[in-house]
């Protein structure tokens, strides 16, 4: 095995190929705190990409409830008990991976997960963590949470689909990093079902080969979102380009999000992956959950976030999510306006950090009659 280093984990790591990043890396930014888990985005991938036969189960993009919800079953929780999970000293992680716990004779530590994990892709939907008594839901706050969470192919550094499958049938395109499956070198072995710690690769019966998100890539080779990012209705979401830490640029809408405020965290990263989807995570979720997720990081990173009103850029930069459909790889903000701009710097959104409010009195003097709302 190879040494490679890991900057989420805050040191080298194994893993089954050497360090061969891309010459620039599409990654993402999810806001949980926005989520209405409204399931348009699960509904546009699934109308674009998976509509087709042996394809019934696949969601390359779904909406999860957390604390119980998960998509296939127990994906999480189940192998966070299979490895050292959860040893960190400060910003290291000195727990093992999967690719370091995995037993001999074997790449990765996975699971397959069984036919029946699949058939409830809703699995604890608006559950909370405990009973709501009566009354309580009109007290503030209390410890009866849940959230919600999007995922989609997370677009690894180190993609443990890639590392386990014998055929060499999954590749990371070196002009942006996103993760794909040849199939036709696939032969279905499956081993990549079982390695992906996120349960994002998935089988097709039908064709015998794996399949799985593919970041739209057609989309972004046309400086376009994807689907799920276009169509989210909460404005969650922010797709774009994200840089190493040592080459982090505060123009870069992710670096300065995942860089320069540590506002946005990868998922699980005790597993080794370095993914390249970063979650901002909810305020309202006990700090311990919040570092099971997403590392030690999560207490700063909730603290910047309700801070934010009082940080103009980055309650600027919160306001260009979704006002785009292009990629916006670079940004400013000049008083109480923020802009988001292509390579070249050509303006592509212009967004008011704060808008103007206009309170209506209840009587109209020029129309002589009484204002009232109707249902």
């Amino acid at each position: 095995m190879a040494r490679v280093y890991n900057w989420q984990l805050g040191r080298e790591m194994s893993y089954w190929y050497p360090e061969s990043r891309p010459k620039k890396q599409f990654a993402a930014v999810f806001d949980t705190n926005k989520c209405i888990a409204c399931q348009t985005c699960t509904l546009a991938c699934k109308t674009t990409w998976t509509s087709g036969k042996g394809q019934e189960y696949m969601l390359f993009n779904n909406v999860e409830t957390k604390p119980y919800g998960s998509y296939p079953l127990a994906y999480d929780v189940k192998l966070l008990n299979m490895i050292e999970a959860g040893k960190w000293s400060g910003k290291t992680y000195e727990g093992q991976t999967i690719f370091e716990s995995a037993p001999a004779g074997e790449r990765v530590m996975g699971w397959r997960p069984e036919q029946v994990d699949y058939s409830y892709p809703n699995t604890g939907e608006d559950d909370c963590s405990g009973q709501v008594d009566h009354g309580a839901l009109m007290q503030l706050p209390h410890m009866n949470w849940f959230f919600y969470l999007a995922r989609i192919c997370n677009h690894c550094t180190y993609p443990a689909c890639l590392a386990s499958c014998p055929r060499g049938s999954i590749y990371k395109r070196p002009e942006d990093g996103i993760v794909l499956v040849d199939q036709g070198r696939c032969r279905g072995y499956q081993e990549c079902v079982r390695g992906c710690p996120y349960k994002k690769v998935f089988f097709n019966p039908m064709t015998g080969t794996s399949e799985k998100c593919i970041a739209c890539f057609p989309k972004i080779e046309q400086g376009l979102q994807p689907q799920c990012f276009v169509n989210c209705i909460g404005k969650i979401r922010m797709a774009g380009f994200l840089n190493t830490p040592d080459k982090a640029r505060a123009d870069n809408p992710l670096d300065y999000l995942v860089h320069i405020k540590k506002v946005a965290l990868p998922l699980f990263p005790q597993y080794g992956l370095e993914p390249n989807v970063y979650y901002i995570p909810p305020v309202h979720v006990p700090a311990s959950f919040n570092r099971q997720l997403f590392g030690p990081g999560a207490d700063a990173a909730v603290e910047t976030y309700k801070s934010a009103r009082k940080d103009m850029d980055l309650a600027g930069l919160l306001c260009l999510f979704g006002c785009s459909e292009s990629l916006m790889t670079r940004w400013k903000r000049t008083g109480d306006i923020v802009v988001g701009m292509d390579d070249s710097g050509t303006q592509l959104v212009r967004v008011p950090i704060s808008e103007p409010v206009h309170v209506r009195t209840s009587f109209d003097p020029v129309q002589k009659l009484v204002r009232i709302n109707c249902p």
